[in-house]
């Protein structure tokens, strides 16, 4: 195979990890295995759809209308300044649901999560001031600690993931290495303290 053709295939191969665990994508499928795992075998409706009616949706939404509006460059919004926007309409609606969790008296631990989730992005838009950190290896760093409350196996097979995840963003040239290095620390600070959280909580 020649170098031309290796190379190819390992943009077309970091293409499909980094398309694949895009950070909603990811969070969808912790929330499916998380309500799967409380609900004793059983797929929780409410605590699967509530967060894909109420924060994927109207995020992906959010996202491709910009990008069809000209506003944002691409669906991963590479550019720095026309991250802030995405950003603050993450913030309303990671806020919404929280509130709706709250009202609906959701679990706690639940709601911990979410409430965590939003600290994370917080933090990561204090960061894109200065410095445009990884989305994609931040909130699958943070969906590692998640899936390693629920089960170390599960932690540590995500964190592979996310390692090839965060390889997959500097080949496909969207992140420098300090920028993804940068989103995988404010991720694990975030992540750390959740996890002591959630132990306080067990």
């Amino acid at each position: 195979m020649s170098k031309e053709n290796q190379s190819n295939l390992l943009v077309t191969f970091s293409n499909i990890i980094s398309n694949v665990l895009n950070p909603l994508f990811s969070l969808l499928i912790f929330f499916v295995v998380y309500s799967y795992q409380k609900s004793e075998g059983e797929i929780n409706l409410k605590s699967f759809l509530l967060p894909i009616l109420l924060v994927i949706i109207p995020i992906f939404g959010w996202i491709y209308w910009n990008v069809r509006k000209g506003n944002y460059t691409n669906m991963d919004v590479s550019n720095r300044k026309q991250r802030n926007s995405l950003y603050l309409f993450n913030f309303f609606i990671i806020s919404i649901y929280i509130a709706v969790l709250f009202y609906t008296k959701q679990n706690f631990h639940y709601i911990l999560i979410i409430i965590f989730l939003l600290v994370l992005m917080v933090v990561m838009f204090l960061s894109n001031l200065f410095i445009k950190s990884s989305m994609h290896t931040s909130f699958n760093v943070f969906v590692s600690a998640l899936f390693f409350a629920l089960n170390p196996i599960y932690g540590l097979f995500w964190l592979f993931l996310t390692l090839l995840v965060a390889i997959s963003r500097i080949i496909l040239k969207r992140h420098t290495v300090k920028e993804v290095i940068m989103g995988a620390f404010i991720a694990i600070i975030v992540s750390f303290v959740y996890l002591y959280f959630d132990i306080q909580n067990l």
